[in-house]
């Protein structure tokens, strides 16, 4: 598994494969405390609608993920592969000009 995690990420040891795998993990707990507190901010309850719940949710965790992934990869020295990893990212999402 680390073998193809190297090769498609374009890592070089199995250390860094382990550093990035716990970046991830650690900005996806970090963005679910940040949903929470802006879900407590607001006034989000259980009994809150889907219809408004969901759509916040959207606007509030993918972004806190995006920056807190950078700031996560930065702190462990990983920024670079952070970085060109988000930029990859955006790329689906954004059409390409001909």
């Amino acid at each position: 598994m680390f073998e193809r995690l190297k090769k498609r990420w374009n890592l070089n040891s199995n250390f860094q494969v382990l550093i990035i795998l716990f970046v991830f993990s650690i900005t996806g707990s970090a963005a679910l405390y940040v949903r929470k507190g802006v879900f407590d901010l607001v006034g989000i309850t259980e009994a809150t609608s889907l219809w408004i719940k969901v759509p916040l949710y959207i606007v509030t965790v993918v972004p806190a993920y995006q920056v807190l992934f950078l700031l996560i990869a930065s702190v462990f020295g990983q920024f670079r592969f952070a970085w060109e990893f988000e930029k990859k990212t955006f790329s689906r999402f954004i059409p390409k000009k001909k």
